[in-house]
C-alpha cells in the first residue's frame, strides 16, 4: 500500500518550523545585527524569497523565532515568592530555548529586541508584585529581583563565567536567596 504525501499544508508547516529553527539558531548564536535572511535560508535549504513570504522581514522571523521565552511562575503568597523566582535558574542555567538566547544576546544591540525583552519583563514585574505584600516601591523591588536573575543567566548562558558556569544551580540560588527574599517580601 503506497504512503500517503504530505498534505501542501503539512509540506508548509515543515518548511515553516524548519526555517524557524534555522533562525532561533543562528539568532542564537549571532544575534539579530549579524544574522541575515539569507543565512538563515540556507541554513533551511530554502530559497530568501520563501522566508520573506512566511515572515514577512527579518524583524517579522526574530518575533516569530523567539515567541517561546520562559515565563516566571505564579507565585501566591510571598513566603514562597523568592523560592519559585530562584527555582527558575534550573531551567535558565541547565539551558535556554534558542529563542531566548536569541532574544538575549540582541537586547543591546537591537531596539525590537530591547522592546521585546522590556515588555516581558514588564508582563513579569506583574506577575511578581501580584504575589508580592503591597509595598510602595513594589515594581522597583520586582524589577532588581528579575534584572538580578536575568543577569546571573547572563553571566552563565552568554558569558560563560567560570565561577557561575562550575557552580551548582543550588549554590548560586543558595548565595542569591537573602536578597530576593528583601526583594519580594518588603517590611513595613
Amino acid at each position: 500500500m503506497p504512503t500517503a504525501q504530505p498534505s501542501r499544508a503539512e509540506r508548509r508547516s515543515a518548511t515553516e518550523a524548519r526555517i524557524l529553527g534555522s533562525a532561533r539558531e543562528l539568532f542564537a548564536e549571532k544575534g539579530f545585527d549579524r544574522t541575515t535572511v539569507r543565512a538563515v535560508a540556507a541554513a533551511a535549504g530554502v530559497d530568501p524569497a520563501l522566508v520573506m513570504q512566511y515572515f514577512g522581514s527579518k524583524r517579522g522571523l526574530f518575533t516569530q523565532a523567539v515567541q517561546a521565552l520562559p515565563a516566571v511562575p505564579a507565585a501566591t503568597g510571598s513566603g514562597v515568592l523568592a523560592d519559585q523566582l530562584l527555582a527558575t535558574l534550573g531551567p535558565k542555567l541547565g539551558g535556554l530555548p534558542e529563542g531566548a538566547l536569541a532574544m538575549m544576546r540582541s537586547m543591546l544591540t537591537d531596539p525590537g529586541a530591547a522592546e521585546q525583552i522590556r515588555a516581558l519583563l514588564s508582563q513579569q514585574a506583574d506577575s511578581v508584585v501580584a504575589a508580592m505584600p503591597p509595598a510602595e516601591d513594589a515594581e522597583l523591588r520586582a524589577l532588581l529581583a528579575l534584572t538580578t536573575l536575568l543577569g546571573v543567566t547572563v553571566g552563565h548562558q552568554l558569558l560563560g563565567l567560570p565561577a557561575l558556569r562550575d557552580a551548582p544551580t543550588e549554590r548560586i540560588a543558595a548565595l542569591l536567596r537573602p536578597g530576593i527574599s528583601a526583594l519580594t517580601q518588603p517590611q513595613h
